[in-house]
């Protein structure tokens, strides 16, 4: 893992500065630029976006990071449209070819027409509900997990790609809870995840 793309999904809307998705990609650059190995990317969709600029990033990359807040469980909207936006791009054009199924059978091989296999992608999220939301019996999410309930539709996007996903990060009561004491709680376990997921890489 040598190139790394990190996108920074977090938008100011409403009462959402942005600010916190810009620190977890800083953190993240900080980890990654005690090793002189790695070359970085970054985008923030917020900026001027050239849509082939972002799908050759996705080519090129070995690992994307994706850093995002979850708004009414789901993307913020510019994330949701730079996703949309660049990878209709990238058909035909480095991200997918097509769905993955022939004329002959269309029942079968839906979601194997990517062409970004070897590539690898890990998420963070960051929410307002605490965790315990996720793993309690009779608490919102009825015990199921972000990646399996929220995020499984992003999950399963990035496979349609033909990336292998990695374990992500969830930062939970970051809205209520995000005080000096917890934020410093925060890079550490975070850190700590980069840690143990480049050591294994």
């Amino acid at each position: 893992m040598k190139k790394i793309f990190i996108i920074n999904g977090g938008q100011k809307f409403a009462h959402s500065g942005g600010k916190f998705n810009k620190t977890v990609q800083d953190w993240t650059i900080e980890f990654l630029s005690k090793n002189n190995d790695y070359e970085i990317k970054t985008t923030h969709i917020e900026d001027q976006i050239d849509l082939q600029e972002e799908v050759e990033k996705f080519v090129w990359a070995d690992l994307i990071i994706y850093h995002t807040p979850v708004w009414w469980f789901q993307l913020p909207n510019l994330f949701k449209k730079y996703i949309d936006d660049v990878f209709t791009q990238g058909h035909n054009n480095g991200i997918y070819k097509s769905d993955g199924r022939s004329r002959v059978n269309p029942d079968i091989n839906y979601g194997t027409g990517g062409l970004l296999h070897g590539r690898k992608y890990m998420l963070t999220t960051s929410w307002n509900a605490p965790a315990t939301a996720f793993t309690l019996p009779g608490e919102f999410f009825e015990e199921t997990s972000v990646d399996d309930g929220v995020m499984f539709g992003f999950h399963k996007m990035n496979k349609f790609t033909g990336m292998e996903r990695l374990n992500g990060f969830h930062f939970h009561d970051v809205e209520k809870g995000a005080t000096p004491e917890n934020i410093v709680i925060f890079k550490e376990n975070y850190t700590k995840h980069l840690e143990q997921t480049f050591k294994n890489l």
